[in-house]
């Protein structure tokens, strides 16, 4: 073989629901992989179910069971969306001379093993990807273009299960990485990640581009642009682009998603020199923003603001200690007497600051407080905890962090 020949472009394309909610979306989504196809790029097909497919299968069967419906029936019902969408799209994609087939999870071929957590089922990575490989790349080789149902899935028992909210895109993203392939499109009906769900704000913008471990904070405030269960499956080597179906081809300009989320809980010591905490407390200090915004850029001046609490009648501000920290006292103090919303200070010098990360946080129910409680067990106070995209911050005193988190790791692990 000659080493100077490269492969042919490999890409994963996703669409959503919205991108098939009628014939003519249909019809623009086939066009354009067809086109792509006839490049020689080898491509494999993500669907969703049509447009509302899935809300109307699951009122359907809810209503008509007075909600008494086993999940795993209720999950062969939903899979009938993602199953009908790819018979469709592959017919579709041969009525255009393009060499096409549809993967059902009854087909020996599927790729997409879970385990029995029905409706909300967790894809097993290493059968997915072996499977894959092994099932699934050899066709996309060929210049076939496999279409496989998105947000579906099937046991080691043949069950057939769902992955609940994002599943398609989970779908994809293990596809991709799977494969190997050298882009993920998803096609979405916004024009990427934008500034502000359109939904909501009139005019938002388009982000060129945003990291994985931005894009779930936006996930975690309830703005579903990418579901966070979804996005713990992005792989850091998969280059993933989001675009609009409107446009008719897989070339659009959209918004790039880089990184990867670590899927592990774990706890570190976030910052390397002690911080300490200053408390500023008066009467309705939340109510003017220039008390809070002096009393934070009075920081920022003179150290590193590690996190800031507020609520109306006081204000937490967490900085790191440096030889500056007598002043930076004395400068707080001064915004304090500057302002009759604040009355008066008090400082705690000698805290650790440590990070609980990982994307399991919110799959673990009780975890702030199996963490408080370790601590309490073993008399170490907390001098602040704040929760924020899924990560938890905390501060002990700087002399035990290393018995906090030796704590706080087997918290973690359940131990």
């Amino acid at each position: 073989m000659n080493k100077n020949i490269e492969k042919n472009r490999r890409i994963v394309v996703k669409f959503g629901g919205s991108s098939l909610a009628d014939h003519e979306r249909i019809l623009r989504a086939v066009t354009a992989v067809a086109e792509e196809a006839k490049k020689g790029t080898q491509i494999a097909v993500i669907v969703s179910a049509m447009g509302k497919t899935t809300d109307t299968l699951f009122n359907a069967a809810k209503n008509s069971s007075n909600g008494r419906l086993h999940k795993k029936d209720l999950d062969e019902i939903l899979a009938m969306g993602e199953r009908t969408s790819i018979r469709i799209i592959a017919a579709a994609l041969k009525a255009q001379g393009v060499n096409s087939w549809y993967v059902d999870p009854h087909d020996p071929e599927w790729p997409i093993i879970t385990d029995d957590s029905f409706s909300d089922a967790n894809p097993i990575l290493d059968i997915c990807y072996e499977r894959a490989a092994k099932n699934v790349l050899p066709i996309v080789e060929k210049g076939v273009i496999p279409v496989i149902a998105g947000f579906v899935g099937r046991t080691k028992t043949n069950r057939v299960t769902t992955l609940g909210r994002g599943g398609s895109d989970t779908t994809a993203f293990i596809l991709a990485k799977a494969l190997e392939a050298d882009e993920l499109i998803l096609v979405t009906d916004a024009e990427g990640i934008m500034t502000a769900d359109p939904k909501v704000i009139n005019a938002p913008k388009r982000l060129a581009e945003i990291d994985v471990n931005t894009l779930v904070g936006l996930a975690d405030s309830g703005t579903k642009f990418i579901h966070r269960k979804a996005l713990r499956y992005k792989d850091a080597s998969v280059k993933v682009r989001v675009i609009k179906n409107t446009h008719g081809n897989l070339t659009a300009e959209g918004t790039i998603i880089k990184g990867a989320l670590s899927t592990d809980l774990d706890v570190e010591l976030a910052s390397p020199s002690p911080a300490l905490s200053i408390t500023v407390v008066g009467k309705g200090v939340s109510a003017n923003p220039q008390v809070i915004k002096e009393l934070a850029e009075t920081v920022k001046d003179h150290a590193e603001l590690l996190g800031l609490s507020l609520n109306y009648d006081s204000m937490i501000l967490y900085a790191s200690e440096n030889s500056n920290s007598q002043i930076l006292l004395e400068k707080v103090h001064d915004v304090i007497l500057n302002h009759e919303e604040t009355l008066a200070m008090s400082v705690r010098k000698q805290l650790a600051f440590l990070k609980i990360k990982g994307v399991g946080l919110e799959k673990t129910p009780g975890l702030t407080g199996r963490i408080s409680e370790a601590l309490r067990l073993n008399r170490i106070n907390i001098f602040g905890l704040m929760t924020i995209t899924s990560s938890i911050l905390l501060f002990v005193t700087w002399n035990e962090k290393e018995k906090a988190l030796t704590l706080v790791r087997n918290a973690l692990k359940g131990d």
